[in-house]
């Protein structure tokens, strides 16, 4: 039998304490997978009497008999209590097999309390945002359990593949009643299952589960197009004049992210200990991206000097210490809407426009080389960067096209 290569069990006595008669005390040593831990036989032996080599009391007169049948009963009760875990389909641990021995009832740990375990452990590890994903996770999960399941929770050990499954096809045709939630697209999908298999490989780690569910799990994400502005876009925002104070305002932040490639967070937070001269002596931003805490040093183009000089005295960037007068994201993204439709922008655009178009029409059509424009971005994979360069090789494409329909076919 494979699992049972894992247990191991041997009688030893602990010569460490010795009684006032010289006596030390027998104990079993139950190991699993390296991990050990000792239950007491009840039964004390002076060393002489003890065969260190077979783990048994020696001689043949009837008390040292006595012992050592209570020395077998206690090897086939220990193998017993792990042959009742496996079948269980509980995590064996030195520490389970010990309970089930002594009769002391183990609490198994539960879905909802790894949730709450992780979430309270990770508050100020893990970014407002991504920890507030989580939450929606967690809800998620709830409504799985509550309407699948009939159940406010589960234990770990029946968390399986099939459940997975379930709880994938549970978000595909999840319909909100809250009209303010909405239907779960594939790649949102996708999220939440990535959250929940960074769950199941904590509780493995803890050893609150026997084995990873998602061992023969593979994610499917869909390709997205990644929207960004054109030059001739980018101009036309940049150049419009604006009667209301707040989309000009608005417009100067998206702007500033569309010449620096910074998030909405990061750019939201930068101060004057931010900027700094470079290795070529002009300015540069010299920051750590809040979500991934990767390193930024990104040299300033005029554009982007020339909106912080506009902003250097206003009254909310002064209150609050930084070099933009700060608004929320979903502001933002509201007035940006009303933006896009003032100056005919066919494209959505969010704050989140302005990263890609620094990546694609400010650097990489510019012929910035990609591993540049990941150092500038933050990003702690190329990988990510060169969905950015895909974008452009379509662009290019297009351009080539064009070309073609003009050159040869006019």
């Amino acid at each position: 039998m494979k699992d049972a290569k894992i247990l191991g069990i041997q009688f030893v006595i602990k010569s460490s304490k010795v009684n006032k008669r010289g006596l030390s005390p027998v104990v079993a040593r139950v190991t699993v997978n390296g991990k050990r831990i000792e239950i007491s036989a009840n039964k004390v032996i002076s060393r002489s009497e003890w065969d260190f080599g077979k783990g048994r009391v020696k001689g043949n007169n009837p008390e040292s008999r006595s012992s050592n049948r209570y020395l077998d009963y206690m090897r086939s009760r220990i193998l017993e209590c792990y042959q009742e875990l496996i079948i269980e389909k509980r995590n064996i641990t030195p520490e389970a097999i010990k309970n089930r021995f002594l009769g002391i009832e183990e609490e198994e740990h539960t879905l909802m309390e790894l949730v709450d375990f992780h979430n309270k452990h990770n508050i100020g590890i893990l970014a407002e945002g991504t920890l507030k994903n989580y939450k929606t996770t967690e809800r998620h999960l709830q409504e799985f359990l509550k309407t699948r399941k009939r159940k406010s929770d589960i234990p770990l050990s029946e968390i399986d593949y099939k459940f997975i499954t379930d709880y994938e096809n549970h978000l595909r045709t999840f319909k909100p009643k809250d009209h303010r939630r909405r239907p779960v697209a594939n790649n949102g999908v996708m999220k939440h299952l990535i959250r929940l298999k960074k769950l199941m490989t904590l509780a493995f780690k803890m050893e609150w589960m026997k084995k990873d569910p998602f061992l023969n799990y593979k994610f499917r994400y869909k390709k997205v197009e990644r929207h960004f502005l054109e030059m001739e876009e980018l101009k036309r925002i940049e150049e419009r004049e604006f009667s209301i104070s707040r989309l000009d305002w608005v417009r100067d932040l998206f702007v500033f992210s569309c010449y620096t490639g910074l998030s909405y967070i990061d750019s939201t937070n930068l101060t004057h200990a931010n900027i700094a001269k470079g290795i070529d002596g002009e300015l540069w931003i010299i920051s750590h991206r809040k979500k991934t805490d990767e390193p930024v040093k990104l040299p300033l183009l005029p554009k982007a000097i020339e909106i912080l000089e506009k902003y250097k005295n206003h009254p909310r960037a002064k209150a609050n210490g930084t070099l933009l007068p700060p608004i929320s994201n979903q502001k933002m993204n509201s007035y940006l809407k009303e933006i896009g439709d003032l100056c005919e922008i066919q494209k959505k655009l969010t704050h989140h426009t302005a990263r890609h178009t620094f990546a694609t029409t400010i650097t990489l059509m510019n012929g910035v080389p990609i591993e540049s424009v990941s150092k500038m971005l933050g990003h702690t994979k190329i990988a990510t960067t060169q969905i950015y360069a895909r974008v452009v090789e379509k662009k290019i494409s297009k351009d080539m096209g064009l070309l073609r329909t003009k050159l040869f076919l006019n």
